[in-house]
């Protein structure tokens, strides 16, 4: 039975929260593996609307903006969460955020020579207290981004024949 349908025999007298509407999707064992590790920090963000903009309710009722996380720490709004990622979690938010960033800055995704690049801009976070130049520093400064290849790079002395050439060639089967 979709989702939809069940939430509508559930809640005939009204229409349900995102929260009813995640929880009953989350029942299901398959959708609860990933669920359980996305919804608590979807739905701690739920007081603010699309624009950003703060809300006290939902349909009516007030937004119930607490939850767990998979580590076990529970938190009843936005700042208790912030609280926690900030003293609890912070090398694992500078990780996820180095490797991102790494990331987009290569062009590529990260492979398994990557981890030593991404353990020294994590360490220099962590020593520079999470300012953001040490973040874009370390990864300006990176082997892997000093010596990505730059496939649009020109090395004729008419660029744009040479870059004209180059999409050509790459046409060409």
């Amino acid at each position: 039975m979709p989702l939809l349908e069940e939430a509508e025999k559930q809640f005939k007298d009204r229409e349900p929260t995102l929260r009813e509407v995640l929880d009953l999707h989350r029942s299901k064992p398959l959708c609860s593996s990933c669920h359980s590790r996305m919804d608590p920090l979807g739905l701690a963000l739920e007081n603010f609307n699309a624009l950003g903009m703060w809300r006290e309710k939902e349909r009516g009722q007030p937004i119930d903006a607490a939850g767990k996380l998979i580590t076990g720490e529970s938190f009843d709004n936005i700042r208790e969460l912030k609280r926690i990622l900030k003293s609890e979690h912070r090398s694992d938010f500078y990780r996820c955020l180095t490797e991102k960033l790494l990331t987009y800055a290569l062009g590529r995704g990260l492979e398994y020579y990557d981890v030593e690049t991404v353990d020294r801009i994590v360490a220099r976070l962590e020593q520079e207290n999470g300012r953001f130049s040490a973040l874009l520093m370390g990864i300006i400064e990176s082997a892997p981004f000093q010596k990505r290849r730059n496939f649009s790079a020109v090395t004729d002395a008419n660029p744009a024949r040479s870059l004209e050439n180059g999409v050509q060639a790459r046409l060409q089967p």
